[in-house]
């Protein structure tokens, strides 16, 4: 699978260069996503057990429990655009942990 937008999470790889499980947890997950062959949910949570779909057209949050680092990606056509990164404060913040406010977030970015 193509990873697109994989530079947000290289500069968040960055911005946390001193803590190496972060790293390691974020390289993980950019090579289990460019390794993927994923076509359904179950393919997802069998690779990722920290993936949640927030919204039916594809939309997940990758939980990575180092730091709570949140990652909205999208599945389309067998490529991932990472769209949204953060902490678990920022996606707080932004979301409010409610799939109503993650759909209107997708909205206002045009994303649905």
């Amino acid at each position: 699978m193509e990873l697109l937008r994989k530079h947000k999470l290289i500069k968040l790889k960055y911005k946390n260069r001193g803590n190496t499980n972060l790293i390691k947890a974020i390289d993980k997950l950019i090579s289990d996503i460019e390794k993927a062959k994923w076509n359904k949910q179950t393919d997802i949570k069998g690779t990722r057990p920290d993936a949640d779909c927030v919204h039916s057209d594809g939309f997940y949050f990758f939980d990575i429990n180092i730091h709570r680092t949140m990652i909205l990606v999208v599945f389309e056509d067998n490529e991932a655009t990472v769209i949204w990164t953060g902490t678990h404060a920022d996606y707080d913040k932004t979301f409010k942990g409610n799939k109503k406010t993650i759909e209107k977030w997708l909205r206002v970015q045009k994303l649905i």
